[in-house]
């Protein structure tokens, strides 16, 4: 009939909504920033899901919103380090992906107000940072910034990482590569990766931060010069500006605590991963 003729003739628009952990005011801006940034011809979003963002901008509104601008599919870029955490778990329930979660990341959406939308379809979600090539840009330029005599220097990235065994392992293998990149690009000795696994138990960051401080302590004794650390964070807020400094206290290190964001040039890593998320059938 007359309304299935007419339905045709509308264009399909494709929505992006971009999801981080969020933080403070300042960690949001970052990445409310990177949106900005996004050149997309349909509607983009927001969401993240902790703190006063996500009551400001929950999962479900956001994707409301798109939909209301027109938005028939809707690209999911998750705005963190690793495909591999119990947030990336949350997302695929929030899009109908999984129809179980933990009782305490759920326990987490439900205080921040966050919930499933009524309507999952189209709904696409993409990989976190992981290894992508924009990544090991942004922490190029963080270890070019640094430090001069590169050459003799080692360079040693260091994230939040995740709790359990199986997950720091993929945590690990996909930031490997990444560090090399960083190594080559930015010219330096040595590179290295470690995770201090901030969120797991007391043991296991204890022991998680020793590590890293021999890995500090080694790299400085094969190099005689301090060890330029660069946070494989998403945002500079307090993890990189007082978390890491705090594991780092009295080691011959250079470090300045700015993470992946500020960077508005991540805005061209959300559009390779949502390009790609539209050209799949």
């Amino acid at each position: 009939g007359g309304s299935a003729q007419a339905s045709r003739t509308v264009p399909t628009r494709n929505g992006v909504l971009v999801v981080a952990h969020g933080g403070g005011d300042d960690w949001n801006r970052q990445v409310l920033d990177v949106a900005a940034n996004i050149k997309h011809d349909g509607p983009v979003g927001v969401s993240f899901l902790m703190g006063t963002g996500a009551t400001q901008r929950p999962f479900q509104r956001e994707v409301a919103a798109l939909r209301a601008a027109g938005a028939t599919r809707i690209v999911v870029v998750p705005f963190f380090m690793s495909s591999h955490s119990e947030h990336i778990d949350q997302l695929r329930w929030l899009i109908g992906q999984r129809d179980a979660l933990d009782s305490t990341m759920m326990h987490h959406l439900h205080m921040g107000g966050i919930e499933r939308p009524s309507d999952v379809s189209g709904l696409l979600l993409t990989s976190a940072l992981d290894s992508a090539s924009e990544l090991s840009v942004a922490l190029t330029e963080r270890a070019l910034r640094l430090a001069d005599r590169r050459s003799e220097r080692a360079v040693l990235l260091l994230g939040h990482g995740p709790n359990g065994a199986e997950d720091y392992a993929r945590w690990m293998t996909a930031l490997r590569p990444v560090a090399e990149r960083v190594r080559l690009s930015a010219g330096y000795r040595f590179a290295s990766v470690e995770l201090v696994r901030d969120d797991a138990s007391p043991l296991v960051r204890a022991e998680a931060v020793r590590r890293v401080r021999e890995l500090v302590t080694w790299l400085h004794e094969a190099t005689r010069l301090p060890v330029v650390v660069v946070p494989a964070l998403v945002a500079t807020g307090a993890v990189s500006q007082q978390t890491l400094p705090r594991d780092l206290q009295g080691l011959p290190v250079i470090y300045a605590g700015e993470a992946v964001l500020p960077n508005p040039d991540m805005a061209r890593w959300v559009e390779r991963l949502t390009a790609a998320a539209l050209a799949k059938p």
